[in-house]
């Protein structure tokens, strides 16, 4: 069986099955001695090429592709072909010819050439492989390392996740004994109405029964001054959002990292931008409103149906036509947002410029908008001397209204403008009440905010990465900040002082933009620490 495996391996002769000793390269065939002999004497148009069969594939001879039993002793540069010398007298006669032996080394050189280059490259190859058998031998430890820090980690996560739920269940049970003295309280009332109700229907349908005029014209006046709610307001269970705990952790963990950075003695204004808006009556307001884009741009809205767009040093970059003055701005989904008043409509600026509603507002005129961590708007809306905030999806649906505190009571009067801040308060400016009101992400009152001096007229509020509070005193002509819970801690007054502000928004790196409403100047002014 071994014998018979080796003989598997013999090549043998194609014409007489013995062991092979030549091929003819011409043919293609395999000789033994004998039959290379018979093999020379039949006639072929290419003709033969017998060897050595172990030198078959040692093809140092290039035939002519016209004439395969000719060997190629001739370039055509021409046709960019090896020739042979009958191609050279017919075919090739007229084209630029050179030796064939030229052609060779000028391609030896260019091979020569191109592996001195891949040769070179050897020293760094190997300089890179080495590098790489090391770190393949370090992977281990490495990620075992990593792994250890992801364990410590994680352990740390757990222990705040742990403390954040705790905290997180006495907020909702806190909530939870504010909504229900609420209810209780409107329950109370409600039944109260209904009885006085019931007692006027009980008494109509007697006087129905009765001929006693004068009991009937005296029960007119009463009925009719009766007085009873005109407008019931339906308290909806508030809605519930979703506690994103990785999302909360993150804020903590970057509140954590930011709560050391003090605010300057001296903020210092870094940049001045001139809007170029035009008061319609001298010496009135020009710029109203100012957002920050994602990439550190920042859209001016004044007394004008344009907005504009400028980066942090001035340069006008961009300039849209809106169907409003520019009061009220917001970036949502790195869209720019405006209030239409007339409309009594939010719009947006598309990609290509065109004005979009998202929604309108009924009967309520739209004032401040802002862009909610939750992905939603919130608008401030008033009629006539009423006001309230209602949150909107992106799509116009309304997902909730804030107007009354756990007293019934209204909560605002003439909403201004509006922000959220990174607790999720959602924080107002009132100007009739001269005041700043934040209620939490539940529409319950938190704090209220009326200045430290009588002169504090608040217009427009923003929140940074900290929490701080940034509210605009257009009559004392400076910034005032909070604390996330409103507590006071300073004012902002830089060299240079600021006239009327009106507008403010939070940049990054510790700084501010401030919008003077009647000179059409913003300031660019940094008030953290580095």
């Amino acid at each position: 069986m071994a014998s018979r495996n080796e003989a598997q391996h013999v090549v043998e002769c194609d014409l007489c099955r013995q062991p092979v000793s030549f091929f003819c390269r011409r043919c293609g065939v395999n000789l033994c001695d004998p039959c290379a002999l018979i093999h020379l004497r039949v006639k072929s148009k290419n003709g033969h090429d017998i060897v050595d069969y172990t030198s078959k594939d040692d093809n140092d001879t290039c035939h002519c592709d016209s004439h395969p039993q000719n060997d190629c002793s001739a370039y055509c540069k021409t046709c960019d072909a090896p020739i042979c010398m009958l191609c050279v007298s017919i075919k090739h006669k007229s084209h630029e010819m050179s030796e064939l032996f030229d052609k060779i080394e000028e391609l030896l050189k260019v091979i020569a050439r191109e592996n001195d280059r891949l040769q070179s490259s050897k020293h760094e190859l190997q300089r890179i492989l080495d590098h790489t058998t090391k770190l393949l031998s370090s992977i281990p430890s490495v990620y075992q390392l990593r792994k250890d820090e992801v364990t410590a980690r994680g352990e740390e996560w757990i222990k705040l996740i742990e403390e954040t739920v705790k905290k997180l269940h006495q907020e909702l049970d806190d909530m939870q004994k504010e909504h229900e003295v609420v209810l209780q309280k409107q329950n109370k009332e409600l039944e109260e109405m209904i009885r006085r109700v019931d007692d006027m229907n009980a008494k109509t349908a007697k006087l129905h029964k009765a001929k006693n005029v004068k009991e009937i014209q005296s029960f007119v006046s009463v009925i009719q001054n009766q007085k009873i709610m005109s407008e019931v307001s339906q308290y909806s269970f508030p809605n519930f959002y979703e506690y994103k705990i990785d999302q909360y952790l993150e804020n903590k963990l970057k509140e954590k990292a930011l709560s050391g950075r003090r605010t300057l003695n001296v903020p210092t204004v870094t940049s001045v931008i001139d809007t170029g808006f035009l008061a319609s009556v001298k010496n009135k307001p020009r710029l109203y409103a100012i957002a920050v884009t994602d990439d550190n741009k920042v859209w001016m809205g004044g007394e004008s149906t344009e907005l504009k767009l400028f980066d942090l040093q001035g340069h006008l970059h961009h300039t849209v036509c809106i169907t409003y003055r520019g009061m009220y701005l917001c970036v949502h989904n790195k869209q720019v947002v405006y209030s239409d008043q007339d409309d009594k409509a939010v719009k947006m600026i598309s990609d290509t410029d065109t004005v979009v509603t998202i929604f309108t507002t009924g009967d309520w005129i739209p004032r401040g908008v802002t862009s909610a961590a939750s992905g939603d708007l919130l608008v401030c809306l008033r009629k006539d001397d009423q006001s309230k905030v209602v949150r909107y999806s992106s799509t116009g649906t309304v997902l909730q209204e804030i107007q009354y505190d756990s007293q019934c009571q209204p909560l605002y009067k003439r909403v201004m403008y509006i922000t959220e801040n990174v607790n999720e308060d959602i924080i107002v400016t009132n100007l009739e009440k001269k005041a700043v009101i934040a209620v939490d992400k539940l529409g319950i009152f938190r704090y209220s905010y009326s200045g430290k001096d009588n002169d504090f007229k608040a217009i427009s509020v923003a929140t940074d990465s900290i929490g701080h509070v940034i509210i605009s005193d257009y009559e004392g002509n400076k910034i005032h900040i909070l604390d996330r819970d409103g507590q006071f801690l300073r004012y902002i007054n830089p060299e240079g002082k600021i006239n009327r502000p009106r507008a403010v928004c939070i940049l990054c790196h510790g700084e501010m933009m401030v919008g003077e409403c009647l000179t059409g100047i913003a300031k660019r002014i940094k008030y953290l620490e580095d």
